[in-house]
């Protein structure tokens, strides 16, 4: 066991402006608080394929993390420990690293050629001498947070994700510089859709729930379309060129979420599915794209505002709830909590249930954040709302 409680922190699924911030602010405070931070690479695959035979710790998953190697990480974006999609409870065969190859008769089965490798999990932590792990995540990372929690780990949650979903919170990390570089994307693009007099098509983040198209209409003016609301293809050419029309400038914008859809249409996907059972969706905004033509007859200019509004620092609010955050998770572990996640509810910092996988992603609220007969979102009646929470 280490001299100091050490501390074990991990980043997964995608990365978002902001991730550093969190690493580095948790870092500083455990060298005041008389803890060691141990770095966890490439997300839960830093705790499935380390090889805890090897002396101390195994370099290619494994970090020690002080203020030296983190002091000028939150200048920039991405994520120092790297991330990957890793689902310890799905690994296939094919997947397992080569000192686990020889072992699958040890291992519990999750199926044909796939394995379920908690108990890897729980020895390797307690290989590194960890006896807290904080995981930084969105809906996948922190379904495993819970279930490794359950397991009487114990585990702090902080949620990120561009897209806003995660339950038991009205605000992840990276949502609000994913909305800044798209609409500052739209801004400099709406030149060109008006100097060719086009329908110009926002394709954005959003596989489950709408909130980044909503919030990035907001501030653009532009309608949008979002996964919680099927919308009439009709119904929407008709706006378009009623905006069209109106515009002294002759021409229209369309912010769409990858998950959304239309009439009976399913969502079409394609690949094989990852470890949390995702497949990847087909370019949805080319599809509405063809629709749209040859309902209208007009020019259509695509564009798909996706990997860009994840790449780069954090603004001023992801830095800022990234930075409180990490402190908010320091404070829980000195007080001995576990299986809480840091959150935002009412428009103040809390602590809330880390949600579980099988709750699903939160969704934006219909009724009161989206204007269903012109796919705007809903600018009224927001007088003592705090600044993300729909109306009750």
């Amino acid at each position: 066991m280490a001299a100091k409680p050490r501390i074990g922190i991990l980043t997964g699924g995608g990365d978002v402006p902001g991730l550093n911030t969190v690493i580095k602010s948790i870092v500083y405070r455990a060298g005041e608080t008389d803890y060691e931070v141990m770095g966890i690479r490439r997300g839960w695959m830093g705790l499935t394929h380390m090889n805890r035979d090897l002396s101390g710790y195994d370099p290619d998953y494994n970090m020690p993390l002080d203020r030296q190697a983190t002091r000028t990480i939150d200048r920039s974006g991405g994520t120092i420990l790297h991330t990957s999609r890793t689902n310890p409870l799905r690994v296939r065969r094919k997947e397992l690293p080569p000192h686990l190859q020889d072992r699958t008769g040890t291992l519990k089965s999750a199926g044909e050629e796939v394995f379920d490798l908690t108990s890897e999990v729980l020895k390797n932590l307690q290989a590194l001498g960890i006896q807290y792990l904080v995981t930084i995540g969105g809906d996948d990372t922190l379904g495993y947070s819970a279930i490794l929690n359950q397991h009487g780990f114990p585990v702090i949650a902080i949620p990120k994700t561009m897209d806003n979903d995660v339950r038991n919170t009205e605000y992840c990390i990276g949502f609000a510089t994913a909305i800044t570089r798209a609409a500052q994307a739209i801004e400099r693009q709406r030149t060109t859709v008006a100097s060719h007099e086009r329908i110009g098509i926002f394709r954005i983040f959003g596989r489950d729930a709408g909130f980044t198209a909503l919030h990035t209409a907001y501030v653009t003016a532009a309608r949008c379309l979002i996964p919680e609301y099927p919308f009439n293809l009709e119904k929407l050419s008709t706006l378009l060129m009623e905006d069209k029309r109106e515009n002294p400038s002759h021409y229209a914008l369309v912010i769409i979420s990858e998950g959304a859809t239309w009439n009976d249409r399913a969502v079409m996907e394609y690949g094989d599915p990852d470890a949390f059972k995702h497949r990847k969706k087909l370019n949805i905004g080319e599809a509405l794209a063809e629709e749209l033509k040859q309902r209208t007859g007009q020019e259509m200019m695509i564009s798909d505002l996706t990997y860009d509004l994840r790449s780069g620092p954090p603004d001023f609010l992801d830095k800022l709830i990234a930075t409180t955050f990490a402190n908010m998770a320091m404070d829980l572990i000195q007080d001995r909590q576990q299986g809480v996640m840091t959150a935002i509810q009412g428009g103040k910092y809390t602590r809330a249930d880390i949600p579980s996988a099988q709750d699903g992603p939160r969704k934006v609220d219909i009724a009161s954040m989206y204007n269903t007969a012109r796919f705007r979102p809903d600018y009224s009646r927001k007088l003592g709302l705090p600044i993300f929470l729909e109306k009750s």
